[in-house]
């Protein structure tokens, strides 16, 4: 059975530990970084080879590339792409133009990241940020109006589908009030639940029919003033299976980001406490890796159920104008028309 954890690797190349802890353990995926990459064919080869330790069909294999800032891959083994700010300025002044390149690029994106064997891909992001929040977000959303970033993030998800990688959207119910970076700190939110309701949550809601989401380690005092939302039995069943409605897999943030406290297990058992399906752990720490895995269960019911919808996403090829797409693509970049 899959262990409902998806945890890292500690560089380029398997170690025979971290095979012995793929095999052992089958923990439903695997997220990569920048430290696992230096080149196409390795990358292609560190996925196969996990893929083989594990040996299920399955396996979800993750990566942040959201474009702009967050991109673990870059250039030569792939494409620069745009911040989601970029769609949002086009929007502005063509907003049918910007939803044609927000699908069109993601579904390019799709097509460069299932060549290694990728079959999710953590964006979009769907927070609104506010005046005065941590910069954290900022242009990595796609703006600040409820209905521009559902347009322009259900755009992006579907281009991701239509090519075979799932979207996980980012970072439900919303980090984009945050004062604080949840990789270094706790952020607590304190405005009203109607404000939140009418905003934060908002965009979640709409999209609630998407395969995957990312909890936030934000404190929302409004809901739940002692945990963050991750960790949260309260936000999970009230705010997120609740109100937002949101009935996909639901993996948590990071387990060893500084926001949360206490040794890895217990953050592990705490995250699937709440109501996470999928407790996620990045750094590639093995010791850490084998604490988290002793935390959680295997997938049943309802949990194994949304792992497996979100699986599925990897079957889709649609056909697309990938000419259309490049030019898109160079033009939000800044660059000269390729020639196809």
């Amino acid at each position: 059975m899959v262990a409902a954890l998806i945890t890292g690797l500690s560089g380029l190349t398997l170690t025979d530990e971290e095979r012995h802890f793929y095999r052992e353990v089958r923990p439903a995926g695997l997220i990569l970084f920048r430290r696992n990459v230096v080149a196409a064919e390795q990358l292609k080869r560190l996925v196969a080879e996990v893929r083989e330790a594990v040996g299920r069909t399955d396996f979800l294999v993750l990566i942040d590339q959201e474009g702009g800032r967050v991109q673990r891959l870059k250039p030569p083994v792939a494409r620069n792409l745009p911040a989601a700010a970029a769609y949002a300025g086009l929007f502005s002044s063509d907003a049918e133009k910007a939803k044609r390149a927000a699908f069109a690029v993601a579904r390019l994106t799709a097509e460069e990241l299932q060549t290694f064997g990728i079959t999710m891909n953590c964006a979009p992001v769907v927070d609104l940020p506010v005046e005065g929040a941590h910069e954290i977000i900022s242009d990595r959303a796609y703006g600040r109006d409820v209905d521009q970033v559902v347009v322009l993030a259900e755009a992006v998800a579907q281009g991701l589908m239509a090519g075979g990688v799932a979207p996980v959207i980012k970072h439900i119910p919303g980090h984009g009030r945050a004062t604080a970076d949840s990789h270094f700190a706790l952020p607590v939110v304190t405005a009203s639940r109607k404000e939140l309701s009418a905003t934060d949550f908002a965009p979640f809601k709409a999209l609630a029919h998407l395969p995957a989401a990312m909890t936030a380690h934000v404190v929302y005092s409004a809901v739940d003033a002692e945990h963050p939302a991750s960790t949260s039995e309260n936000v999970t069943r009230e705010v997120i299976r609740g109100e937002i409605g949101f009935d996909s897999l639901l993996m948590s943030d990071d387990l060893s980001m500084k926001a949360l406290r206490g040794p890895m297990r217990a953050r592990a058992e705490a995250v699937i406490a709440a109501g996470s399906d999928l407790a996620l752990h990045c750094n590639g720490d093995l010791a850490e890796m084998r604490a988290a895995a002793a935390g959680v269960p295997r997938l049943q019911g309802r949990a194994a159920e949304r792992f497996a919808a979100a699986s599925a996403c990897a079957t889709r090829r649609d056909a697309y104008d990938r000419a259309e797409a490049l030019q898109l693509l160079a033009s939000l970049m800044g660059e000269p028309t390729p020639i196809v």
